[in-house]
């Protein structure tokens, strides 16, 4: 998934966060900060719409993962598993999963130029 922030938006949010006055150029050592929040914006969005959630997720000691009732890969790295977890019971889990090949596959709107 690709994210992508319009240059308008970004000079609008720094106005919006009184970094800057409208019509005045923005300093680049502040771009990115601009950028993050426009993207912090954008992302429960897209969490709720594009990506899949898992129903449940079990850690047990010693490493196995459950997702879903079905065993997670054997690959995962039990030192690196990090849990956060919201009131409300709901949470998010990133594992490490080591491997001697990434493939990253384009999907046919990025073939083009």
């Amino acid at each position: 998934m690709r994210l992508t922030v319009a240059e308008e938006d970004v000079r609008r949010k720094a106005v919006d966060l009184g970094l800057i006055e409208d019509g005045a150029p923005l300093p680049a050592a502040l771009r990115s900060r601009v950028v993050a929040v426009l993207l912090q914006e954008q992302a429960p969005r897209m969490r709720q719409t594009d990506t899949p959630v898992a129903a449940s997720i079990r850690v047990q000691p010693g490493g196995g993962v459950e997702v879903d009732g079905r065993p997670f890969p054997w690959v995962v790295q039990a030192d690196t598993i990090e849990v956060t977890l919201d009131p409300s019971g709901a949470g998010l889990v990133r594992l490490t999963i080591p491997t001697k090949s990434v493939e990253i596959i384009k999907s046919e709107s990025e073939h083009t130029t």
